[in-house]
Formats: structure tokens, C-alpha cells, sequence
């Protein structure tokens, strides 16, 4: 599903259910010691994931450890992102010769909780969504929101090793072709001298699920898309909370 809204450069992996029998290396078993049960199985699926779009990607599998925030330490050579949500768990990578960073994210297509919208947006920003709610009902775009910014701030950490508030991004959605922009309103990161002001990236929701998905080339490379993918309408099937924003 998420290979759709990304380029030929980079390698995705994803699953839908958590394997009977996940293998770990011993250094990530350690940083997941006193983990609880939900918490070991993402951890666990997504790094099975990870292993294999290395090995896609003509990489040794090698551990990957969370940082200080908890973003993935991936080694040198690579950059990479990863996601979980209920029934879905997805790793996607690039060679950093290629690829500056890439920022992905899945979320349920169900509406926010009570009280998120007004912590993840901007004024401007929920006048857009009760117009596309309006237009096209059957996807939640306040989740679409969220999920865009998620993949937002997981592009822009790598590159700066600084938090990103969600009021320091303004999402511009296109409904139509399954893209959307990311204007920041703080100083962006320079990517080899060139500074970078937004993001672009694309969307998909089905099959009860929204993502997205940010892959921002290396100066001088373009990333052309697999294909275009028509957005169809989508129909939640999940039960699902927000997730505790930035994974």
C-alpha cells in the first residue's frame, strides 16, 4: 500500500500482522527489556521490517536502535523511517547518497479524539478541513493532518536533531491527486547548503487506512514517483485511538 505514494529510490517493507516468531539483535531485545507486551510488538514488527528493507535495499541487516527521542538509528549510509498503528507496521529506506531523509507515517482513518485537533492545527488549517469534510466525508482529514505533520517532523529530525512543534508546520492538502505541501514557519534545515522552507509529499487512504509518506532527494536528484494512484474514498474499518504524537 505505502509503495504508491513513494519513488523508485527507496525500499519499503510492510505487514499487517506481527510474525509468530520475530528474530531481534541482541542489542534491541536489551532496549526493549521492561517494555509491555503492545509496546514489544511494534517494536519488534517494524524492526523485522527494517532488517528486510535493508537487505532489499543491498544492506547487511544490522540493529536498529532508537535515539534519544526515539527515532531510528540507522546505519551509516542509509536513512530511513518507520511507523505502526493497529494491523499495519511499515519501515522504508533509502541510501543517503540518493535520499536526504525520509519521513513516513499511518495512522486509522478514523477522526481525532476530542480535544487533538485544536493542539495539532492552525486556525487556517481547521477551515480547510471542515471544507474537504464537507466535500469528500468518507476520509477523515483531521487524522490526515495529524498523520502528514507526524511524517513532517520525522523527515525534519534527522536533519536538524531539533523538536518541531505541530504549530510550526502549515499543511497545504490536495484532495484530488494525493499530494500535499508542508510550509515550515521556523527556519528549515540546510540539506549540502541548500535550505529547505517545506516539504512535499504524498498521501494514500484505504483499506481503513491514512499515510503518508515524505522522501526528500539529494541536491541535484529528482524522485519520480512508481505511478499515479487514483485516491479512493475510504471506509474506516478500525477501532483506534490517536497515537502519542511523535513515535
Amino acid at each position: 500500500m505505502i509503495k504508491s505514494i513513494l519513488p523508485d529510490s527507496v525500499v519499503a517493507v510492510e505487514v499487517f500482522t506481527d510474525p509468530p516468531d520475530p528474530m531481534l539483535f541482541p542489542e534491541e531485545e536489551m532496549s526493549i527489556a521492561h517494555a509491555d507486551d503492545v509496546r514489544r510488538k511494534e517494536f519488534t514488527t517494524v524492526r523485522v521490517c527494517a532488517h528486510d528493507a535493508l537487505r532489499k535495499l543491498g544492506m547487511r541487516p544490522s540493529p536498529v536502535l532508537p535515539g534519544l527521542r526515539g527515532e531510528p538509528l540507522w546505519p551509516p549510509g542509509v536513512v530511513g523511517s518507520m511507523t505502526h498503528c493497529t494491523g499495519y507496521r511499515a519501515a522504508v529506506v533509502g541510501a543517503s547518497a540518493k535520499v536526504s531523509t525520509i519521513g513516513i507515517d499511518a495512522e486509522p482513518n478514523e477522526p481525532l479524539v476530542g480535544g487533538v485537533l485544536p493542539a495539532i492545527s492552525l486556525p487556517e488549517e481547521r477551515d480547510t478541513l471542515a471544507k474537504l469534510a464537507a466535500r469528500h466525508p468518507r476520509i477523515h482529514w483531521d487524522r490526515l493532518l495529524f498523520c502528514a505533520k507526524e511524517a513532517v517532523y520525522k523527515a525534519w529530525f534527522p536533519l536538524t536533531k531539533r523538536w518541531l512543534d505541530f504549530e510550526d508546520i502549515m499543511i497545504n492538502i490536495d484532495p484530488l491527486h494525493g499530494n500535499f505541501s508542508a510550509w515550515l514557519r521556523v527556519t528549515g534545515p540546510r540539506v549540502r547548503g541548500q535550505r529547505l522552507s517545506a516539504f512535499n509529499g504524498r498521501w494514500s487512504a484505504e483499506g481503513g487506512l491514512i499515510m503518508t509518506a515524505i522522501v526528500v532527494p539529494s541536491p541535484g536528484r529528482s524522485l519520480a514517483p512508481r505511478h499515479a494512484v487514483e485516491r479512493p474514498a475510504a471506509h474506516p474499518r478500525r477501532a483506534h485511538a490517536v497515537a502519542a504524537p511523535r513515535r
